[in-house]
């Protein structure tokens, strides 16, 4: 079997363990898919902001696709270098719709330096993970662009809300979630992992057909779909084990390591 020569997978839920941490392990099977001469690409909801323990695993090597497609990382020079972002007049005509139906919605914003909050968008723990984060009303919070819109209900079943806000936004953005709580995240229309990883791909003249992916959530179903092998952790959602045709060892197992050790090893 000839190895991929692009590999990309997600990083919480998939490659980190459940602490947010890189194994060991893992870190070790990146070094091989370097050695090789493939490219190894972090492909996430995460925000730039929140991507130093993965850079410092693989030694500030390489790109990450971040905020579900919006964002492409330099990991060497720490900077932003691609964004499509989402329009104020979207963002407000969004955020509008959303609100008319389901007004017990709270919504935050991610910026490409930083993120905004309503005071009522409380996910236990979010506030103090970045300093960066603020409370402000919710016109100053869609008046500028933005990488993602998240809408946060605070007891609705995340499959039901998700099914929600695509019915009421899905011809202005698009929606996806990667939690497991009832947190949508909404980017523009028509970007998702797949669309910035294929864009990825044909630089580095790589073809669908030759390149794994891995994931664990539903943000992470059109990369899995695109991608010519595509894995889910053990772990994953239901939606994601039904999609795929590979299943590795959950994430505090290595299962991503598992796998590029018998591709690279």
């Amino acid at each position: 079997m000839v190895s991929p020569r692009l590999v990309a997978t997600d990083l919480d839920g998939t490659a980190l363990r459940s602490d947010g941490t890189v194994s060991p392990r893992t870190a070790a099977a990146f070094a091989l898919v370097e050695q090789a001469g493939a490219v190894l690409v972090f492909v996430t909801g995460r925000p730039p902001r929140w991507m130093g323990i993965v850079a410092g695993a693989v030694r500030h090597r390489g790109l990450a696709i971040c905020a579900n497609g919006a964002l492409v990382y330099d990991l060497h020079t720490e900077r932003i270098v691609e964004s499509h972002l989402i329009d104020p007049e979207v963002l407000s005509e969004a955020v509008g719709r959303l609100r008319g139906r389901l007004p017990e919605l709270s919504f935050s914003v991610e910026y490409e330096g930083g993120f905004a909050h309503e005071r009522g968008f409380g996910l236990g723990g979010w506030d103090s993970r970045d300093s960066l984060g603020r409370h402000v009303a919710a016109a100053k919070l869609i008046s500028r662009p933005c990488a993602k819109l998240l809408a946060f209900h605070h007891d609705m079943d995340p499959d039901l809300l998700h099914l929600i806000v695509t019915e009421v936004v899905g011809d202005l953005l698009t929606a996806t979630h990667s939690s497991g709580r009832a947190l949508i995240e909404m980017s523009a229309r028509g970007v998702t992992k797949a669309t910035a990883l294929a864009t990825l791909a044909r630089r580095h003249l790589v073809g669908a057909d030759e390149v794994v992916a891995f994931g664990d959530m539903p943000n992470d179903l059109p990369m899995l779909g695109w991608a010519g092998t595509s894995y889910a952790v053990a772990n994953a959602h239901p939606d994601v084990l039904a999609a795929v045709t590979n299943v590795t060892a959950a994430n505090d197992d290595d299962g991503v390591a598992l796998v590029l050790e018998k591709l690279y090893g």
